[in-house]
């Protein structure tokens, strides 16, 4: 079945360009022109991805985000802000926010079409022969069933944050540069953005809690993961 993509825009310029060519790349297409909108439509669709703009005339794009992320039903749905906001500052808040991408207008519709392929491929973990991986005495993580345990309690991580324990978990004490990370992360179509990954690792060192301590930061080279504490 074809994906369903849904575009949050009071732009109707915007709504309509961002569909055709979405259409055009053989996705199925759903326009919110407001938050309450999009709302509604969650009640009785799933949608795949979203596409959300920031200046909404109801809502904030950003605190939009934030409650995606954190309901669990809708915790690995991926988020790609479009918007015209376009500073650092922005930047680094939406992927703090959880959002999977940033895109600033004007874009390039084909550019947002080929970041919508890029993070629905990413969201297909390649499929693994482990059962599970410890790290240390309190931290368990089961591939196959996309589920993190930090003392035995299950730490509510995104698809882009599990991918990323897993990346480090999978060799424990080597060392992962910034762009080994962006690489497996985001591929060709990574984001090109210096604290990309520095966000992504406070995040989720947040969420592991106390087994957050078992991600190290190497100086001017990038992180690992380590047994001990």
């Amino acid at each position: 079945m074809e994906k369903l993509i849904v575009i949050v825009d009071d732009e109707p310029d915007i709504l309509e360009l961002v569909a055709i060519n979405l259409q055009k790349a053989g996705y199925r297409t759903a326009e919110c022109p407001d938050g309450a909108s999009l709302q509604e439509f969650l009640k009785n669709n799933r949608p795949d991805l979203i596409i959300l703009d920031l200046m909404l005339p109801d809502a904030d794009g950003f605190d939009i985000c934030r409650q995606l992320k954190a309901d669990a039903q809708y915790r690995d749905l991926p988020v790609i802000m479009l918007t015209a906001k376009g500073d650092v500052t922005d930047r680094i808040l939406g992927l703090e926010f959880g959002a999977d991408d940033y895109i600033v207008k004007p874009f390039s519709p084909r550019e947002l079409a080929a970041r919508v392929k890029a993070i629905l491929r990413r969201g297909q973990l390649p499929s693994v022969t482990v059962d599970s991986i410890s790290i240390g005495r309190d931290l368990i993580l089961h591939p196959q069933k996309h589920e993190v345990l930090v003392n035995s309690q299950p730490a509510e991580l995104t698809t882009t944050e599990f991918k990323l324990l897993m990346l480090l978990a999978g060799r424990p004490g080597w060392v992962f540069t910034r762009n080994q990370i962006l690489d497996h992360l985001w591929g060709n179509d990574k984001i090109v953005l210096d604290r990309t990954v520095d966000v992504h690792i406070r995040n989720l060192r947040d969420k592991l809690g106390s087994a957050g301590s078992y991600l190290k930061n190497i100086r001017g080279v990038g992180y690992k993961i380590e047994t001990e504490k």
